[in-house]
């Protein structure tokens, strides 16, 4: 079952109503709920958004969905949070390629360019497309260097994170080309 934190603050407030209700129907997801639990402009959406992305960073959900009013403010703050891919998909093509060619882990709503009855299917293609891996995840990679993150992997179609250094100084190892078949044998032996 997959986890997930949802966050808005009072521009997404109405959109958040459609969006719990897309992911209380499906059985495979359980909804961490992060607020805003008011229209009251009380909640700024940093708060909100850095809730939703601690959340999927730790582990504690595995995806994350953000809603304000464009989507690209709670995106900004939620990508400050290492280990966190966010971006404002406001129509299924991008939600489809987010996920596809970028492993997105929040995706980010806007309240006011969204209407209620699109959130199943952005959100649907967004939980059901899977990440294609490959020169993608290469370039996931790069991006975790880029931030400092742990080295990502794929695992059984899931992104592994590896955080300890000593598994990060193997495998910067392993990719050396000086590194011979004995030797990477050996590597991959003790990481696993």
């Amino acid at each position: 079952m997959m986890k997930v934190a949802v966050g808005c603050d009072h521009a997404g407030f109405v959109l958040r109503r459609a969006v719990l209700d897309f992911l209380d129907g499906r059985e495979d997801v359980e909804v961490l709920d992060c607020g805003s639990f008011t229209e009251d402009k009380g909640d700024d959406y940093p708060d909100i958004a850095l809730k939703v992305a601690h959340a999927v960073a730790s582990g504690e959900a595995d995806r994350g969905v953000l809603i304000c009013g464009t989507g690209i403010g709670v995106a900004i703050t939620a990508n400050k949070v290492r280990g966190i891919r966010a971006m404002a998909c406001n129509d299924v093509d991008l939600a489809r390629m987010s996920r596809a060619h970028n492993d997105l882990n929040v995706i980010t709503l806007g309240g006011r360019v969204v209407r209620p009855e699109q959130v199943p299917e952005i959100l649907g293609v967004w939980l059901d497309t899977p990440f294609e891996g490959g020169r993608h995840l290469q370039r996931v990679n790069k991006i975790s260097q880029a931030e400092g993150a742990a080295l990502c992997s794929q695992v059984n179609g899931r992104t592994v994170i590896f955080n300890h250094p000593l598994v990060q100084h193997k495998v910067g190892i392993l990719r050396s080309r000086d590194t011979g078949a004995r030797q990477f044998r050996e590597l991959v032996q003790e990481i696993a």
